[in-house]
């Protein structure tokens, strides 16, 4: 499990497609703290280091997930948000995330708004049900508050820091973005399907 809360932007410096993905990722964590099988997420995705060096670990990605996320978009050179796994006594600053991405959204508007930037994005038809106004997201592991909902698009504001601190300083129309809806939106609208 994950908060959303980005702690370090990762740097993605070989890839090798052998049966499946095998990613090396920069890093500024301590990796002498990481053990080999522990969670990271991964612009969201969450994968399991197979690999350790003093500043950088190696995960492997099935066919599957690279077929539901953008990592197939992954290239050396380019930055991940990253997270650790949440520890129990962990603050829990933004929501609670799994790192199993739902689908792929697609940016398809910026707009400064102050030393704010405004972003709309289209989700996959099947997701648009699940994200509400004032609800949360994570979009490539950000935990993120939905402002508006026209169909399946809908908006983010991201404010100066969090620009700083994660990819969202590089976005541009066309993107590709991994998208987690909130979990408890999913259960309520199977309730609501079944009951």
């Amino acid at each position: 499990m994950f908060t959303g809360i980005v702690t370090d932007m990762g740097t993605i410096i070989e890839l090798e497609q052998a049966g499946d993905l095998r990613a090396r990722i920069r890093t500024a964590y301590d990796t002498s703290r990481i053990d080999i099988g522990a969670s990271i997420a991964c612009d969201g995705v969450c994968l399991t280091v197979i690999a350790l060096g003093d500043d950088w670990y190696d995960v492997q990605v099935s066919a599957e997930t690279v077929s539901k996320t953008n990592l197939g978009d992954w290239t050396p050179g380019r930055r991940v948000n990253l997270e650790r796994a949440l520890k129990v006594g962990d603050e829990l600053g933004g929501h609670i995330v799994s790192g199993h991405v739902d689908g792929v959204a697609e940016v398809v508007a910026l707009r400064d708004e102050g030393d704010s930037t405004r972003v709309t994005l289209r989700a996959p038809d099947d997701l648009a049900r699940f994200i509400a106004p004032k609800g949360s997201v994570a979009l490539n592991g950000t935990s993120l508050t939905v402002n508006e909902v026209d169909g399946a698009e809908f908006g983010i504001n991201f404010i100066p820091h969090t620009k700083e601190v994660t990819t969202w300083g590089d976005v541009s129309v066309g993107d590709r973005v991994n998208l987690e809806v909130d979990t408890l939106a999913r259960y309520v609208a199977r309730l609501n399907e079944v009951g």
